[in-house]
Protein backbone atom coordinates (compact mmCIF):
# COMPACT_ATOMS: atom_id res chain seq x y z
CA UNK A 1 0.00 0.00 0.00
CA UNK A 2 2.10 3.55 -1.17
CA UNK A 3 2.40 6.17 1.40
CA UNK A 4 2.22 9.84 0.37
CA UNK A 5 5.90 10.10 0.33
CA UNK A 6 6.66 6.61 -2.34
CA UNK A 7 5.97 7.04 -5.91
CA UNK A 8 2.52 4.94 -6.86
CA UNK A 9 3.36 1.00 -8.38
CA UNK A 10 1.44 1.04 -11.63
CA UNK A 11 2.18 -2.76 -12.10
CA UNK A 12 0.15 -3.32 -8.31
CA UNK A 13 -2.70 -4.98 -7.53
CA UNK A 14 -5.31 -3.14 -6.50
CA UNK A 15 -5.18 -4.59 -3.13
CA UNK A 16 -1.67 -3.59 -2.43
CA UNK A 17 -2.68 0.13 -3.59
CA UNK A 18 -1.66 0.22 -6.95
CA UNK A 19 -3.98 0.32 -9.83
CA UNK A 20 -7.50 0.92 -8.52
CA UNK A 21 -9.05 -0.53 -12.34
CA UNK A 22 -11.43 -2.65 -12.00
CA UNK A 23 -10.52 -6.09 -13.71
CA UNK A 24 -12.88 -7.85 -15.41
CA UNK A 25 -14.81 -10.10 -12.51
CA UNK A 26 -14.90 -14.01 -13.59
CA UNK A 27 -18.10 -14.67 -12.51
CA UNK A 28 -18.82 -12.35 -15.81
CA UNK A 29 -20.97 -9.91 -14.17
CA UNK A 30 -19.27 -7.01 -14.71
CA UNK A 31 -20.31 -3.71 -16.46
CA UNK A 32 -21.34 -3.49 -19.62
CA UNK A 33 -19.96 -1.79 -22.79
CA UNK A 34 -23.73 -0.75 -24.02
CA UNK A 35 -22.64 3.00 -24.72
CA UNK A 36 -21.86 3.19 -28.22
CA UNK A 37 -19.66 6.32 -29.75
CA UNK A 38 -22.11 8.60 -30.39
CA UNK A 39 -23.56 8.43 -27.48
CA UNK A 40 -19.90 9.77 -25.48
CA UNK A 41 -20.09 12.67 -28.17
CA UNK A 42 -23.22 13.78 -27.45
CA UNK A 43 -22.95 13.06 -23.67
CA UNK A 44 -19.66 15.09 -23.67
CA UNK A 45 -21.18 17.68 -25.83
CA UNK A 46 -24.52 18.26 -24.20
CA UNK A 47 -23.15 17.71 -20.93
CA UNK A 48 -21.24 21.24 -20.76
CA UNK A 49 -24.85 22.35 -20.94
CA UNK A 50 -26.58 21.93 -17.35
CA UNK A 51 -28.88 23.80 -15.47
CA UNK A 52 -26.98 25.93 -14.04
CA UNK A 53 -25.89 27.98 -17.18
CA UNK A 54 -29.50 28.55 -18.34
CA UNK A 55 -30.90 29.14 -14.28
CA UNK A 56 -28.08 30.26 -12.57
CA UNK A 57 -25.95 32.96 -14.61
CA UNK A 58 -28.87 34.98 -14.33
CA UNK A 59 -28.09 35.95 -10.97
CA UNK A 60 -24.16 36.16 -11.82
CA UNK A 61 -25.43 38.41 -14.47
CA UNK A 62 -27.05 40.61 -12.21
CA UNK A 63 -24.28 40.56 -9.93
CA UNK A 64 -21.27 41.42 -12.54
CA UNK A 65 -22.92 43.09 -15.22
CA UNK A 66 -20.83 42.72 -18.59
CA UNK A 67 -18.54 41.53 -16.67
CA UNK A 68 -19.49 38.13 -16.60
CA UNK A 69 -18.68 37.41 -19.52
CA UNK A 70 -14.77 37.83 -17.77
CA UNK A 71 -15.82 35.50 -15.01
CA UNK A 72 -16.95 32.79 -17.21
CA UNK A 73 -14.12 33.02 -19.27
CA UNK A 74 -11.68 33.00 -16.50
CA UNK A 75 -13.51 29.80 -14.69
CA UNK A 76 -13.69 28.11 -17.87
CA UNK A 77 -9.82 28.41 -18.50
CA UNK A 78 -9.42 26.54 -15.12
CA UNK A 79 -12.47 23.72 -16.18
CA UNK A 80 -10.57 23.19 -19.40
CA UNK A 81 -6.86 22.85 -17.44
CA UNK A 82 -8.94 20.41 -15.08
CA UNK A 83 -10.49 18.67 -18.16
CA UNK A 84 -6.95 17.95 -20.01
CA UNK A 85 -5.81 16.63 -16.76
CA UNK A 86 -8.25 14.40 -16.21
CA UNK A 87 -8.68 13.23 -19.67
CA UNK A 88 -4.70 12.71 -19.74
CA UNK A 89 -5.68 10.01 -16.66
CA UNK A 90 -8.42 8.70 -18.02
CA UNK A 91 -7.18 7.96 -21.30
CA UNK A 92 -4.21 6.04 -19.96
CA UNK A 93 -6.13 4.11 -17.13
CA UNK A 94 -10.14 4.36 -17.94
CA UNK A 95 -11.93 3.25 -15.04
CA UNK A 96 -15.67 3.97 -13.81
CA UNK A 97 -13.95 5.56 -10.82
CA UNK A 98 -12.61 8.22 -12.76
CA UNK A 99 -10.76 10.37 -10.61
CA UNK A 100 -11.36 8.82 -7.60
CA UNK A 101 -9.54 5.76 -9.13
CA UNK A 102 -6.63 7.75 -10.02
CA UNK A 103 -6.40 9.70 -6.37
CA UNK A 104 -6.13 6.09 -4.76
CA UNK A 105 -3.71 4.96 -7.25
CA UNK A 106 -1.77 8.20 -6.80
CA UNK A 107 -1.95 8.50 -3.00
CA UNK A 108 -3.48 5.43 -1.57
CA UNK A 109 -7.21 4.26 -0.39
CA UNK A 110 -7.93 6.88 1.47
CA UNK A 111 -7.79 9.80 -1.29
CA UNK A 112 -9.97 7.51 -3.65
CA UNK A 113 -11.97 6.96 -0.54
CA UNK A 114 -12.47 10.92 0.21
CA UNK A 115 -12.56 11.91 -3.20
CA UNK A 116 -15.44 9.09 -4.77
CA UNK A 117 -17.41 9.54 -1.44
CA UNK A 118 -17.42 13.19 -1.67
CA UNK A 119 -18.75 13.43 -5.19
CA UNK A 120 -21.13 10.58 -4.54
CA UNK A 121 -22.77 12.72 -2.68
CA UNK A 122 -22.68 16.19 -4.22
CA UNK A 123 -24.21 13.86 -7.15
CA UNK A 124 -27.20 12.58 -4.97
CA UNK A 125 -27.68 15.56 -3.69
CA UNK A 126 -27.94 17.29 -6.68
CA UNK A 127 -30.41 14.60 -8.23
CA UNK A 128 -32.89 15.94 -5.53
CA UNK A 129 -31.80 19.72 -6.33
CA UNK A 130 -32.68 19.35 -10.24
CA UNK A 131 -35.81 17.24 -9.77
CA UNK A 132 -37.36 19.73 -7.28
CA UNK A 133 -36.56 22.87 -9.87
CA UNK A 134 -38.09 20.62 -12.79
CA UNK A 135 -40.92 19.88 -10.58
CA UNK A 136 -40.93 24.10 -10.02
CA UNK A 137 -41.08 24.66 -13.95
CA UNK A 138 -44.18 22.21 -14.70
CA UNK A 139 -46.23 23.07 -11.66
CA UNK A 140 -45.72 26.63 -13.12
CA UNK A 141 -47.34 25.12 -16.32
CA UNK A 142 -50.13 23.47 -14.25
CA UNK A 143 -50.87 25.72 -11.42
CA UNK A 144 -52.22 23.58 -8.30
CA UNK A 145 -50.38 20.27 -8.86
CA UNK A 146 -48.45 19.63 -5.68
CA UNK A 147 -44.33 19.68 -6.76
CA UNK A 148 -43.43 16.73 -4.80
CA UNK A 149 -46.15 14.55 -7.05
CA UNK A 150 -43.74 15.73 -9.86
CA UNK A 151 -40.22 14.92 -8.07
CA UNK A 152 -41.77 11.45 -7.37
CA UNK A 153 -42.92 10.87 -10.86
CA UNK A 154 -39.31 12.03 -12.39
CA UNK A 155 -36.97 10.21 -9.73
CA UNK A 156 -39.31 6.90 -10.57
CA UNK A 157 -38.76 7.49 -14.53
CA UNK A 158 -34.95 7.75 -14.03
CA UNK A 159 -34.44 5.33 -11.77
CA UNK A 160 -35.76 2.81 -13.95
CA UNK A 161 -33.76 4.03 -16.87
CA UNK A 162 -30.87 3.51 -15.50
CA UNK A 163 -31.90 0.29 -13.53
CA UNK A 164 -32.14 -1.32 -17.22
CA UNK A 165 -29.55 -1.77 -19.59
CA UNK A 166 -26.69 1.04 -19.63
CA UNK A 167 -27.06 1.87 -23.46
CA UNK A 168 -30.86 3.35 -22.44
CA UNK A 169 -28.73 5.71 -20.41
CA UNK A 170 -26.87 6.34 -22.94
CA UNK A 171 -30.17 6.97 -25.58
CA UNK A 172 -31.81 9.39 -23.04
CA UNK A 173 -28.68 11.42 -22.72
CA UNK A 174 -28.24 11.78 -26.59
CA UNK A 175 -31.56 13.09 -27.39
CA UNK A 176 -31.28 14.92 -23.80
CA UNK A 177 -28.28 16.24 -25.21
CA UNK A 178 -29.13 16.94 -29.24
CA UNK A 179 -32.27 19.02 -27.93
CA UNK A 180 -30.04 21.35 -25.60
CA UNK A 181 -27.36 21.59 -28.59
CA UNK A 182 -29.37 22.35 -30.75
CA UNK A 183 -31.61 24.97 -28.79
CA UNK A 184 -28.45 27.24 -27.70
CA UNK A 185 -27.15 27.01 -31.30
CA UNK A 186 -30.27 28.28 -32.20
CA UNK A 187 -29.88 31.08 -29.69
CA UNK A 188 -26.43 31.83 -30.53
CA UNK A 189 -27.63 32.23 -34.52
CA UNK A 190 -30.55 34.60 -33.62
CA UNK A 191 -28.77 36.48 -30.68
CA UNK A 192 -25.75 37.02 -33.12
CA UNK A 193 -28.19 38.13 -36.27
CA UNK A 194 -29.73 40.39 -33.80
CA UNK A 195 -26.89 42.19 -31.95
CA UNK A 196 -25.55 42.47 -35.88
CA UNK A 197 -28.74 43.74 -36.53
CA UNK A 198 -29.83 42.57 -39.68
CA UNK A 199 -32.37 39.62 -37.56
CA UNK A 200 -35.91 40.69 -39.56
CA UNK A 201 -37.72 43.11 -36.67
CA UNK A 202 -34.73 44.12 -34.52
CA UNK A 203 -32.87 47.15 -34.37
CA UNK A 204 -28.47 46.28 -32.63
CA UNK A 205 -28.40 47.37 -29.57
CA UNK A 206 -24.61 48.14 -30.57
CA UNK A 207 -22.46 48.76 -27.31
CA UNK A 208 -25.47 50.50 -25.13
CA UNK A 209 -26.02 47.96 -22.70
CA UNK A 210 -22.15 47.48 -21.90
CA UNK A 211 -21.08 51.14 -21.16
CA UNK A 212 -21.31 49.99 -17.22
CA UNK A 213 -19.27 47.06 -17.44
CA UNK A 214 -18.18 46.41 -14.12
CA UNK A 215 -21.90 47.80 -12.08
CA UNK A 216 -21.02 46.71 -8.90
CA UNK A 217 -16.71 47.04 -9.20
CA UNK A 218 -14.71 43.86 -8.21
CA UNK A 219 -17.13 42.64 -5.56
CA UNK A 220 -19.57 42.12 -8.45
CA UNK A 221 -17.18 40.11 -10.37
CA UNK A 222 -16.12 37.90 -7.92
CA UNK A 223 -19.40 36.91 -7.04
CA UNK A 224 -20.27 36.51 -11.04
CA UNK A 225 -16.96 34.26 -11.01
CA UNK A 226 -18.20 32.41 -8.12
CA UNK A 227 -21.47 31.59 -9.86
CA UNK A 228 -19.61 30.65 -13.01
CA UNK A 229 -17.78 28.45 -11.37
CA UNK A 230 -20.23 26.03 -10.15
CA UNK A 231 -22.29 26.07 -13.24
CA UNK A 232 -19.09 24.07 -14.75
CA UNK A 233 -19.82 21.04 -12.62
CA UNK A 234 -20.84 17.58 -14.08
CA UNK A 235 -18.43 17.65 -17.05
CA UNK A 236 -16.47 15.13 -15.20
CA UNK A 237 -19.36 12.47 -16.18
CA UNK A 238 -18.24 11.81 -19.90
CA UNK A 239 -14.81 10.33 -17.85
CA UNK A 240 -16.82 7.70 -15.67
CA UNK A 241 -18.94 6.74 -18.66
CA UNK A 242 -16.57 6.06 -21.19
CA UNK A 243 -15.64 3.14 -19.19
CA UNK A 244 -18.49 1.53 -20.48
CA UNK A 245 -17.62 2.52 -24.16
CA UNK A 246 -17.13 0.83 -26.88
CA UNK A 247 -13.29 2.06 -27.14
CA UNK A 248 -12.85 4.07 -23.64
CA UNK A 249 -9.19 5.77 -24.42
CA UNK A 250 -10.53 7.57 -28.09
CA UNK A 251 -14.01 8.30 -26.49
CA UNK A 252 -12.28 10.56 -23.61
CA UNK A 253 -9.32 11.80 -25.61
CA UNK A 254 -12.34 13.10 -28.22
CA UNK A 255 -14.44 14.54 -25.31
CA UNK A 256 -10.96 16.62 -23.65
CA UNK A 257 -10.04 17.60 -27.04
CA UNK A 258 -12.64 19.38 -28.18
CA UNK A 259 -14.05 20.64 -24.25
CA UNK A 260 -11.99 24.25 -25.37
CA UNK A 261 -14.47 25.40 -27.98
CA UNK A 262 -17.56 23.86 -26.66
CA UNK A 263 -16.82 25.50 -23.11
CA UNK A 264 -15.93 29.30 -25.57
CA UNK A 265 -18.90 28.55 -27.44
CA UNK A 266 -21.71 27.40 -24.97
CA UNK A 267 -20.52 29.60 -21.91
CA UNK A 268 -19.09 32.48 -23.04
CA UNK A 269 -20.42 32.90 -26.08
CA UNK A 270 -23.66 32.81 -25.41
CA UNK A 271 -22.94 35.70 -22.17
CA UNK A 272 -21.78 37.79 -24.19
CA UNK A 273 -24.89 37.64 -26.87
CA UNK A 274 -26.92 38.16 -23.63
CA UNK A 275 -25.32 41.10 -21.96
CA UNK A 276 -25.11 42.64 -25.39
CA UNK A 277 -28.90 42.05 -26.00
CA UNK A 278 -30.34 42.67 -22.81
CA UNK A 279 -29.20 45.33 -19.77
CA UNK A 280 -28.08 43.52 -17.28
CA UNK A 281 -30.55 45.27 -14.35
CA UNK A 282 -33.10 44.40 -16.16
CA UNK A 283 -35.56 42.33 -13.38
CA UNK A 284 -36.33 39.53 -16.44
CA UNK A 285 -32.56 38.34 -15.92
CA UNK A 286 -33.04 37.22 -12.45
CA UNK A 287 -37.44 36.56 -12.56
CA UNK A 288 -37.28 34.44 -15.86
CA UNK A 289 -33.74 33.54 -16.65
CA UNK A 290 -31.30 35.06 -19.30
CA UNK A 291 -31.70 33.17 -21.81
CA UNK A 292 -35.89 33.52 -21.58
CA UNK A 293 -35.44 37.31 -21.26
CA UNK A 294 -33.07 37.61 -24.15
CA UNK A 295 -35.66 35.61 -26.61
CA UNK A 296 -38.53 37.59 -25.22
CA UNK A 297 -36.69 40.72 -25.23
CA UNK A 298 -36.16 39.76 -29.40
CA UNK A 299 -40.23 39.16 -29.30
CA UNK A 300 -40.22 36.02 -31.07
CA UNK A 301 -43.19 34.66 -30.32
CA UNK A 302 -43.53 31.22 -28.20
CA UNK A 303 -39.61 31.43 -27.99
CA UNK A 304 -39.45 31.97 -24.15
CA UNK A 305 -41.53 28.96 -23.34
CA UNK A 306 -39.67 27.15 -25.69
CA UNK A 307 -36.63 28.30 -23.54
CA UNK A 308 -38.43 27.48 -21.05
CA UNK A 309 -38.91 23.34 -22.06
CA UNK A 310 -35.16 23.02 -22.97
CA UNK A 311 -34.88 24.20 -19.47
CA UNK A 312 -37.07 21.57 -18.08
CA UNK A 313 -34.90 19.14 -20.07
CA UNK A 314 -31.52 20.15 -18.97
CA UNK A 315 -32.69 19.82 -15.57
CA UNK A 316 -33.97 16.07 -16.53
CA UNK A 317 -30.54 15.37 -18.05
CA UNK A 318 -28.60 16.08 -15.06
CA UNK A 319 -30.75 14.25 -13.28
CA UNK A 320 -30.45 10.95 -15.66
CA UNK A 321 -26.56 11.69 -15.86
CA UNK A 322 -26.30 11.85 -12.05
CA UNK A 323 -27.57 8.66 -11.01
CA UNK A 324 -25.85 7.23 -13.43
CA UNK A 325 -22.84 9.17 -12.68
CA UNK A 326 -23.40 8.14 -8.93
CA UNK A 327 -24.05 4.20 -9.11
CA UNK A 328 -20.91 4.16 -10.77
CA UNK A 329 -18.63 5.92 -8.82
CA UNK A 330 -20.39 3.71 -6.28
CA UNK A 331 -19.99 0.74 -7.82
CA UNK A 332 -15.75 1.52 -8.19
CA UNK A 333 -15.40 2.23 -4.92
CA UNK A 334 -16.69 -1.25 -3.72
CA UNK A 335 -15.02 -3.00 -6.04
CA UNK A 336 -11.84 -1.24 -4.80
CA UNK A 337 -12.74 -2.21 -1.02
CA UNK A 338 -14.35 1.00 -0.47
CA UNK A 339 -17.55 0.49 0.84
CA UNK A 340 -20.48 -2.28 1.57
CA UNK A 341 -20.15 -5.08 -0.88
CA UNK A 342 -24.28 -5.45 -1.36
CA UNK A 343 -23.41 -2.23 -3.88
CA UNK A 344 -21.25 -4.15 -6.41
CA UNK A 345 -23.84 -6.65 -7.35
CA UNK A 346 -24.34 -6.33 -10.93
CA UNK A 347 -27.11 -7.74 -12.64
CA UNK A 348 -27.50 -7.19 -16.82
CA UNK A 349 -24.32 -5.31 -16.72
CA UNK A 350 -25.85 -2.58 -14.57
CA UNK A 351 -24.84 -2.45 -10.34
CA UNK A 352 -28.57 -2.00 -9.78
CA UNK A 353 -28.18 -2.23 -6.28
CA UNK A 354 -26.04 0.95 -6.22
CA UNK A 355 -28.62 2.65 -8.86
CA UNK A 356 -31.54 2.33 -6.26
CA UNK A 357 -28.76 3.19 -2.97
CA UNK A 358 -27.76 5.98 -4.82
CA UNK A 359 -31.41 7.54 -5.50
CA UNK A 360 -32.40 7.09 -2.44
CA UNK A 361 -31.71 10.58 -1.46
CA UNK A 362 -33.63 11.80 -4.73
CA UNK A 363 -36.67 9.82 -3.00
CA UNK A 364 -36.06 11.77 0.48
CA UNK A 365 -36.24 14.99 -1.42
CA UNK A 366 -39.92 13.81 -2.50
CA UNK A 367 -40.82 13.95 1.52
CA UNK A 368 -38.69 17.11 1.62
CA UNK A 369 -40.47 18.95 -0.99
CA UNK A 370 -43.80 18.02 0.87
CA UNK A 371 -42.78 19.11 4.08
CA UNK A 372 -40.12 21.78 3.81
CA UNK A 373 -41.14 23.17 -0.02
CA UNK A 374 -39.41 26.77 0.55
CA UNK A 375 -36.42 26.55 2.80
CA UNK A 376 -35.30 22.61 1.72
CA UNK A 377 -33.76 24.09 -1.85
CA UNK A 378 -31.14 26.53 -0.20
CA UNK A 379 -30.39 24.40 2.54
CA UNK A 380 -29.15 21.72 0.04
CA UNK A 381 -26.78 23.71 -2.01
CA UNK A 382 -25.18 24.71 1.19
CA UNK A 383 -24.31 20.93 1.87
CA UNK A 384 -22.99 20.50 -1.15
CA UNK A 385 -21.53 24.34 -2.65
CA UNK A 386 -17.96 23.92 -2.52
CA UNK A 387 -17.31 19.70 -3.51
CA UNK A 388 -16.72 20.18 -6.84
CA UNK A 389 -13.49 22.05 -6.06
CA UNK A 390 -12.25 19.22 -3.42
CA UNK A 391 -12.45 17.16 -6.70
CA UNK A 392 -11.01 19.30 -9.18
CA UNK A 393 -7.96 19.50 -6.76
CA UNK A 394 -7.97 15.59 -6.14
CA UNK A 395 -7.52 15.45 -10.24
CA UNK A 396 -4.73 18.17 -9.74
CA UNK A 397 -2.49 16.41 -7.55
CA UNK A 398 -2.91 13.18 -8.72
CA UNK A 399 -2.40 14.40 -12.01
CA UNK A 400 0.94 15.84 -10.94
CA UNK A 401 2.14 12.51 -9.47
CA UNK A 402 1.28 10.12 -11.95
CA UNK A 403 2.20 12.35 -15.01
CA UNK A 404 6.20 11.81 -13.77
CA UNK A 405 5.58 7.79 -13.28
CA UNK A 406 3.56 7.27 -16.83
CA UNK A 407 6.28 8.88 -18.55
CA UNK A 408 9.03 6.92 -16.77
CA UNK A 409 6.98 3.72 -16.64
CA UNK A 410 4.24 3.44 -19.43
CA UNK A 411 5.17 6.38 -21.75
CA UNK A 412 2.60 4.91 -24.61
CA UNK A 413 -0.34 5.49 -22.28
CA UNK A 414 0.22 9.21 -22.97
CA UNK A 415 -2.72 9.28 -25.19
CA UNK A 416 -3.86 12.94 -23.82
CA UNK A 417 -1.07 15.11 -22.52
CA UNK A 418 -1.47 17.96 -20.39
CA UNK A 419 -0.40 20.75 -21.66
CA UNK A 420 3.15 23.22 -20.28
CA UNK A 421 3.11 19.94 -17.72
CA UNK A 422 4.01 20.60 -14.68
CA UNK A 423 3.25 24.81 -14.68
CA UNK A 424 -0.34 24.65 -16.08
CA UNK A 425 -1.40 22.10 -13.48
CA UNK A 426 0.07 24.45 -10.98
CA UNK A 427 -1.77 27.09 -12.80
CA UNK A 428 -4.69 25.39 -12.07
CA UNK A 429 -4.29 24.98 -8.13
CA UNK A 430 -3.61 28.30 -7.57
CA UNK A 431 -6.88 29.20 -9.05
CA UNK A 432 -8.61 26.97 -7.13
CA UNK A 433 -7.16 28.28 -3.74
CA UNK A 434 -7.93 31.27 -5.01
CA UNK A 435 -11.58 30.24 -5.61
CA UNK A 436 -11.39 29.22 -1.58
CA UNK A 437 -10.36 32.49 -0.49
CA UNK A 438 -12.93 34.25 -2.20
CA UNK A 439 -15.60 31.92 -0.89
CA UNK A 440 -14.41 32.30 2.29
CA UNK A 441 -14.01 36.14 2.32
CA UNK A 442 -18.14 36.15 0.50
CA UNK A 443 -20.45 35.45 3.31
CA UNK A 444 -22.77 33.99 0.69
CA UNK A 445 -20.72 31.24 0.56
CA UNK A 446 -19.01 30.86 3.40
CA UNK A 447 -21.65 28.26 4.85
CA UNK A 448 -20.87 26.35 1.60
CA UNK A 449 -17.30 26.44 2.29
CA UNK A 450 -17.51 25.72 5.99
CA UNK A 451 -19.85 22.38 5.55
CA UNK A 452 -17.94 20.74 2.38
CA UNK A 453 -14.68 21.52 4.49
CA UNK A 454 -15.73 19.60 7.53
CA UNK A 455 -17.57 16.83 5.13
CA UNK A 456 -14.01 15.87 3.55
CA UNK A 457 -12.41 16.30 6.53
CA UNK A 458 -14.96 13.73 8.16
CA UNK A 459 -14.28 11.58 4.75
CA UNK A 460 -10.30 11.87 4.85
CA UNK A 461 -10.58 10.64 8.24
CA UNK A 462 -12.47 7.81 7.64
CA UNK A 463 -10.74 6.65 4.85
CA UNK A 464 -7.15 6.85 6.53
CA UNK A 465 -8.20 4.71 9.31
CA UNK A 466 -9.86 2.27 7.05
CA UNK A 467 -6.55 2.19 5.20
CA UNK A 468 -4.73 1.30 8.24
CA UNK A 469 -6.58 -0.96 9.76
CA UNK A 470 -6.64 -2.90 6.18
CA UNK A 471 -2.54 -3.02 6.36
CA UNK A 472 -2.48 -4.15 9.79
CA UNK A 473 -5.00 -6.78 8.99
Amino acid sequence: MPSDTTSPDLSASPQQGGPPSTPPRADGLSLSHGLKQRHLSMIALGGVIGAGLFVGSGAGIAAAGPSIVVAYALSGALVMLVMRMLGEMSAAYPSSGSFSAHAERAFGPWAGFTAGWSFWVLLCTAVGLEGMGAAKIVTGWLPGTPEWVWVALFMVVFCGTNLAAVKNFGEFEFWFAALKVGAIALFLVLGVLAVAGVLPGTDSPGASNLTDFLPHGGHGLVIGLLASVFAYGGLETVTIAAAESENPVRGVASAVRTAMWRIALFYVGSMAVIVTLVPWDSEEVVGKGPYVAALDHLGIPGAGQLMNVVVLVALLSAMNANIYGSSRIAYSLVERGQGPKALAKVSGGVPRTAVLASSVFGFVCVLLSYWRPDDVFPWLLNMIGAVILVVWIFIAVSQLRLRRTLEQEAPEKLVVRMWAFPWLTWVALAGMAAVFVLMAAESGTRVQLYSTGAMTLFLAAAGYIRQRGRARS
